[in-house]
């Protein structure tokens, strides 16, 4: 049995209005398993059912237009088809006693004219292409294309294709929705100062750069109410696409996080590093960013057990999630509360393909998952 220290772990809570049965997340997981359109095919409804004893699971990255699209076979919230496609997986999960929040998210540079309509550019605060790489129905990487720059009058398009996101994920029966701001994505990269070169008004101050995320989620917020609208954050993450920092991050995410705050939004997510690295939360005053948002903060970013019951114990955090733990261990919370063993996860089968490495992983008694 857990000791009383370890005990907060798994207690239950509410974050915002969504009650949860402990404090322990299952973390955003791209797998690249849906169609050329972007639906889930039934082997989603039997992968987040697996999960759903997490006290919430926080979707994949969910595309919220074609535009916003940057990976092939990933899934999207914006279509009839996909609200069809992701009710069976919302359904299953709250049969399960679970909570899911839809992950809504755009791109932005971090795309390519092969998964654009009509092989359009991708579109960005402005013209900087992006490195690394993206996957392409090909099979192939690809290294993102030259984007444009958005004109001023698009953003209220924007912002109206993350209002229908939402009201779809509604539609699709989720408890809330958290609104993708981070990882260099469209919104992350807004907010940066080495992204974001503008001169009109959501560019150069960090009230100006942080301007459209917060028309964005004031948006979201309410179609949801702010209650159900969680919002990541990645200060330190320079990919996707080998981005630079920006060049005062502390002082532009404490700026950003406080106006978020001042919204009543359920929480805040950080990754706390690198995405994908080594957990880095010496590397920034998290808490203080914390601090400035006022509300639940819920941590990411290479959390062990000690270290999450550690951070629950100081109160720093209210809820950790877990990301590729949950990709091999099905029942991760039974585990973590046994202090038992980690199955770790085949990354072969990370992206892509069928039931392997998807829903096969078996638990902690060596059975199917249930």
């Amino acid at each position: 049995m857990p000791t009383t220290k370890e005990s907060a772990l798994f207690s239950r809570t509410k974050i915002g209005s969504i009650d949860v049965a402990n404090r322990i997340a299952m973390a955003p997981l791209t797998r690249s398993r849906a169609d050329k359109n972007g639906v889930h095919s039934a082997l989603a409804v039997e992968y987040y059912r697996q999960r759903a004893t997490a006290g919430l699971i926080i979707t994949e990255a969910t595309n919220i237009s074609r535009q916003g699209r940057g990976y092939a076979f990933t899934p999207g919230i914006y279509t009839e088809a996909h609200v069809n496609a992701w009710r069976p997986v919302t359904d299953a999960v709250h049969a399960a006693g679970g909570k899911i929040v839809c992950q809504l998210w755009h791109v932005g540079r971090i795309s390519h004219v092969d998964l654009q309509e009509n092989g359009a550019a991708p579109v960005a605060p402005s013209a900087i292409q992006a490195g690394e790489t993206v996957f392409l129905e090909t099979g192939k990487r690809a290294r993102p294309s030259m984007p444009r720059a958005l004109e001023t009058d698009e953003i209220p398009g924007l912002i109206e294709d993350y209002k229908n996101a939402a009201r779809r994920a509604q539609e699709a029966g989720f408890d809330g929705v958290e609104v993708h701001s981070a990882n260099c994505y469209l919104l992350d990269q807004f907010v940066r100062d080495s992204t974001n070169k503008r001169t009109d008004e959501y560019g150069g101050s960090v009230e100006n750069r942080t301007r459209f995320p917060v028309e964005v989620i004031t948006a979201v917020a309410q179609i949801w109410g702010p209650d159900r609208v969680g919002v990541r954050l990645s200060p330190l993450t320079r990919s996707a696409g080998d981005t630079p920092l920006d060049s005062n991050s502390q002082s532009t995410y404490d700026f950003y996080a406080q106006r978020l705050g001042k919204l009543g939004l359920a929480y805040v997510h950080c990754i706390e590093g690198q995405t994908r690295g080594d957990n880095a939360a010496d590397a920034f005053d998290f808490k203080a960013l914390h601090a400035a948002f006022g509300g639940k903060y819920i941590a990411n970013n290479s959390y062990s057990r000690q270290m999450a019951i550690d951070a629950l114990a100081s109160g720093r955090v209210d809820m950790v999630s877990f990301g590729r733990p949950f990709i091999g261990n099905p029942d991760l919370v039974r585990r973590l509360c046994r202090d038992a063993p980690l199955t770790e996860p085949n990354q072969e089968t990370f992206y892509g393909g069928g039931a392997e490495g998807y829903i096969d992983y078996k638990t902690l008694d060596g059975k199917p998952a249930e």
